[in-house]
């Protein structure tokens, strides 16, 4: 078998949420296997710093600030990439909003709303986008970071949930009608991860430890554990891979 199927050599990636966590594992993989990425979240400073750090490894990045609920900043970012690269070849739809953490039947509006504009809509929109240009170019790859409560609601993380259940769904729907298009589209469904943006989970300990006990491999995960897969998916080791949502978890959801 041929040891460039993970060669990303003269492909143009945009990450969300790429300035912590997941999304900077995930974009300095891509990168290091030779893609050029773009390096997007909500602050400009933020991404720069990753892509900086990337470019000083030797590799190509780029940052460019967008909030994914707002329409007119994704609307800005693809007009970026058109002007810039004239194609997108992988797109990771990564940003994603929590903000409440409580009982389901305490659920502000305003944290439901955010919660939708961002893990819903802006998934969505991102996902049109950039399919439309993968259409252009011959097909593409696209993965949407979900997670594990979209199959096993997780507790106090009501909207949260839901909302990743939607991903999943939707990663099946663009997965279906972009085949023809030799756009394939996956999802990640990251388990406990030790992320900045699963804090609430780590600052309290009587949840860390119930949720630790119900991981078979008896402890959390690091970002760098979900970028593997990600490479796998947008690389032409996985071809014939398309509506497929893999589940990373050490076992918690057996």
């Amino acid at each position: 078998m041929s040891t460039t199927l993970f060669d990303l050599t003269g492909r143009v990636a945009l990450v969300t949420g790429a300035s912590r966590g997941i999304g900077e594992a995930i974009a300095r993989l891509l990168a290091g296997q030779g893609a050029h990425v773009i390096v997007s979240s909500r602050k400009l400073d933020d991404c720069r710093v990753v892509a900086d750090d990337i470019c000083a490894a030797g590799h190509s990045a780029a940052p460019f600030a967008c909030h994914i609920a707002e329409m007119g900043q994704i609307s800005a970012l693809f007009e970026y990439l058109r002007a810039a690269h004239g194609r997108l070849d992988i797109l990771i739809n990564n940003a994603a909003a929590n903000p409440y953490f409580g009982h389901i039947l305490d659920t502000p509006v305003a944290a439901f709303d955010k919660t939708v504009d961002v893990n819903l809509r802006g998934y969505f929109y991102m996902s049109v986008e950039g399919a439309r240009m993968m259409r252009e170019n011959g097909g593409g790859s696209i993965v949407n970071t979900a997670s594990v409560n979209g199959i096993r609601p997780g507790m106090a993380q009501g909207v949260y949930s839901i909302s990743k259940a939607a991903v999943i769904s939707m990663t099946k729907a663009f997965a279906q009608e972009c085949a023809p298009l030799d756009i394939r589209v996956n999802a990640l469904l990251p388990g406990l991860t030790k992320t900045r943006f699963a804090s609430a989970l780590f600052e309290q300990q009587d949840i860390y430890q119930a949720a630790l006990a119900q991981i078979p491999m008896g402890r959390h995960a690091e970002p760098d554990e979900m970028a593997g897969t990600v490479l796998y998916l947008v690389s032409d080791a996985a071809s014939y891979v398309t509506g497929e949502c893999i589940v990373v978890d050490g076992g918690y959801t057996l």
